[in-house]
């Protein structure tokens, strides 16, 4: 017998189709861990009674927070990093595991989960963050984000905050992990949009080489709503989104999902 370390992202439960997509998601074994790669849904409470559901059928849930997980809509009280912190106090209440707790060890693999951010450098080259934000504009691809997080915050301060606090922790682990993002660590990863402007949205140049640095067996990652894996440098880069309706009829019966990162002898 193995258990397995599973992988979802993206799962968008506010939206009814994708929350009875929830019946998919299920352990083959009762050890079983799940990676939940952000983007669960938008409000605090939709977020936290998905994570208790999935937190009922795993033996562990580990969580990252999306872009979506940060949007202040409809009078949310909670905003910027006080929604996170709302989040983060309500995962702790679920015994659901975040960034902000200590990492987790699956048999020989310690699991890291990320929370980076962007912070708008994976822009088009030679352009400035106004000018790239204004042909974003022009090509009505900019994202929600510009209205429900970055009035709030300061975007780049908190992205290079979460950085470098995320680099003291990683740091400090030794030997073989998983890292878990919601946003891309690869910025070639990106270029399969096909619109340079909507990367500034998708991370941050910063976190290149991660995955090599810190002996990553798999990086799991969303956001793009381009599941699949891809390797660099050796290292699986696997993205587990399920994306909108609209995205996944036609296609989630011809892949794997949720996806299985790796498995480990039960008991180890």
């Amino acid at each position: 017998m193995v258990k397995t370390l599973w992988a979802v992202s993206d799962l968008h439960t506010s939206v009814a189709a994708n929350a009875e997509m929830l019946d998919r998601v299920q352990p083959t074994n009762p050890g079983d861990w799940l990676l939940v790669a952000g983007d669960v849904a938008e409000k605090t409470e939709t977020v936290l009674a998905t994570l208790a559901t999935l937190r009922q059928r795993f033996h562990t849930v580990v969580w990252s927070p999306g872009n979506h997980e940060l949007f202040s809509q409809g009078g949310a009280q909670a905003q910027g990093r006080e929604k996170y912190e709302e989040l983060v106090r309500g995962c702790r209440e679920l015994g659901v595991l975040t960034p902000e707790d200590p990492f987790a060890r699956f048999g020989d693999v310690t699991v890291v989960p990320l929370f980076t951010l962007y912070d708008y450098s994976l822009r088009p080259q030679g352009t400035t963050v106004e000018q790239a934000l204004q042909s974003a504009k022009r090509k009505e691809v900019m994202l929600s984000d510009e209205l429900f997080i970055a009035p709030f915050v300061d975007i780049r301060g908190w992205c290079w905050e979460r950085l470098s606090y995320s680099v003291n922790r990683v740091g400090r682990v030794e030997g073989p992990t998983v890292l878990m993002n919601h946003w891309p660590l690869e910025p070639q990863l990106t270029q399969a949009l096909g619109v340079p402007e909507m990367a500034m949205w998708c991370g941050t140049k910063h976190t290149k080489g991660w995955a090599e640095r810190y002996q990553a067996r798999a990086v799991v990652y969303g956001h793009l709503h381009l599941p699949g894996r891809s390797t660099i440098a050796g290292v699986p880069h696997i993205e587990a989104s399920l994306g909108y309706p609209k995205q996944w009829r036609n296609t989630l019966d011809s892949r794997s999902w949720p996806v299985a990162v790796l498995e480990v002898p039960d008991g180890a």
